[in-house]
């Protein structure tokens, strides 16, 4: 090696250290390309909750070809972001951070001055996008979940090991189906208020679960019944799921029984009795605890303490909204085909009454006529 280009290295290897790496570079050393192509290999085997592959803002080799390419980098206009316009030594770059991008990235600025900015945004752009090439859409590092999760661990932890995963994080835009990763006017980097976001996506007749068993369209059906359950009427979602995943079917964050018929045992409904006292449906008599009761007859717990064919809440109640108050539904599917076992029920001066549906026209009477 000749004096000269040992003192090249040297200088070299030295700027790299301590700028911020964005040395563009269109002819690279043997070694440096194998670099690029081991780091491009790595990248696109990461499993997409975990981000093996380190962080590098070298060019990626010309094949294969990259999938996402910086418009200054293609066109070798070095000096945009470099203090000098020649690729083989193009210097550091003349400004740190996220102000360099932001000189031609103009819509961002607005972005920036959000409530809730993103810190990686906030700092250093190249966190999470290659300045240069990327086999990645966008210049990201990672596949876009995959780049997520590698900083928000905890979040990729949890969907991979949910039994139930939301499939927002897995198709679409995956986490950005939710969140804006630059900034936000609302918490979280959510793109829209919670409720409004989930929704505006529960908001079609073709979504499905993970067992291809049919969703309801919750914006139509809230539209279309006026008497909304507590935190649906708080548009508070998340008191009753989780937005990422979990172990509990239509992710539900504490227990409910998923069948139709249950035998009643407390434990199985701490998401009702998070909000409801558990002695209204566990005490047999009562003259204060529930106005559904027969006299002193408590008959809600008559139909919950039935031994192998106790009714869950859902039996006579709609979970989300209802036409009628205490979220009393009209009916209820009955079998596999989709068929509704009117329930019938009808309020009275005294109480209120069921008529051909599970049982015989029934009635009750909590009160005495005025």
């Amino acid at each position: 090696m000749t004096p000269t280009r040992g003192a090249f290295a040297v200088l070299f290897s030295f700027a790299l250290a301590v700028s911020t790496g964005l040395f563009a570079q269109t002819t690279q050393p043997k070694s440096s390309a194998a670099s690029a192509d081991v780091l491009a290999e790595k990248a696109a085997a990461a499993p997409a909750g975990r981000a093996s592959a380190p962080r590098s803002l070298v060019p990626l080799p010309a094949k294969p070809a990259p999938t996402s390419s910086h418009a200054p980098f293609e066109a070798g206009d070095c000096k945009i972001c470099h203090q000098n316009a020649d690729p083989k030594h193009p210097g550091p770059v003349f400004k740190k951070g996220p102000a360099l991008c932001l000189d031609c990235h103009e819509e961002f600025n607005g972005v920036m001055k959000r409530a809730h900015t993103h810190a990686p945004a906030r700092t250093d752009c190249t966190s999470c996008h290659n300045p240069h090439n990327s086999v990645f859409s966008k210049l990201l590092h990672l596949e876009p979940r995959a780049l997520c999760v590698s900083c928000h661990e905890k979040i990729g932890k949890l969907h991979d090991s949910a039994k139930v995963p939301h499939k927002a994080l897995t198709t679409g835009k995956y986490c950005s189906n939710c969140h804006n990763p630059h900034g936000s006017t609302v918490e979280k980097l959510l793109i829209q208020l919670p409720f409004d976001l989930c929704v505006n996506c529960h908001s079609v007749d073709t979504m499905a679960d993970a067992n291809g068993k049919k969703l309801q369209n919750i914006k139509a059906w809230l539209l279309d019944n006026p008497k909304q359950h507590g935190p649906v009427a708080s548009k508070d979602c998340n008191d009753c799921h989780e937005p990422h995943g979990g172990d509990l079917f239509r992710l539900i964050n504490q227990d409910y029984p998923p069948e139709f018929y249950a035998p009643y045992d407390a434990k199985n409904y701490g998401l009702c009795f998070g909000c409801h006292r558990e002695k209204a449906f566990s005490t047999a008599q009562t003259a204060t605890l529930t106005s559904f009761r027969n006299g002193a007859t408590n008959l809600h717990y008559l139909h919950l303490q039935q031994s192998g064919r106790g009714r869950t809440c859902r039996a006579c109640h709609e979970v989300h909204a209802a036409k009628q108050d205490h979220l009393i539904r009209d009916g209820v599917p009955y079998g596999s085909g989709g068929w509704i076992l009117k329930l019938n029920y009808k309020k009275t001066a005294t109480g209120g009454s069921c008529e051909k549906t599970c049982h015989a026209e029934k009635s009750y009477a909590n009160r005495t006529a005025p």
